[in-house]
């Protein structure tokens, strides 16, 4: 799932939410999808993008910050609680969806294929 952030920048929690919909076979259409898509990617780029930035600066040039091990743990504190938040918004939008049952879903196909 990192490797899908990192090298494709898909989102993790909607990865793992389109899993578990895979799981209780049922389907989410194009349209769906493009609604959580927006929903995943407004916080992952105004808040979540910057914050793993930072991290990862930190991360760098932790010789010269004096307090980067509680600098570092409050930033990933932060971003755990923003993936949270996340979650819940994702959970919210889909509750919201008519969603249809499939002997075999594939959502997480199908975002993986999308260009949103």
């Amino acid at each position: 799932m990192l490797e899908l952030q990192n090298q494709q920048g898909k989102n993790v929690n909607l990865c793992l939410l389109l899993l578990y919909l895979d799981s209780l076979n049922l389907v989410v259409n194009s349209q769906q999808l493009g609604v959580l898509t927006q929903i995943v990617n407004e916080l992952d780029n105004n808040v979540m993008q910057q914050l793993r930035a930072a991290r990862s600066y930190l991360k760098v040039h932790q010789q010269a910050i004096t307090d980067y091990a509680n600098i570092r743990k409050e930033l990933l504190s932060a971003e755990l609680k923003l993936e949270k938040q996340q979650q819940q918004m994702l959970i919210n939008a889909v509750n919201e969806c008519e969603l249809v049952g499939c002997t075999e879903p594939n959502n997480i196909e199908l975002y993986l294929k999308a260009s949103f």
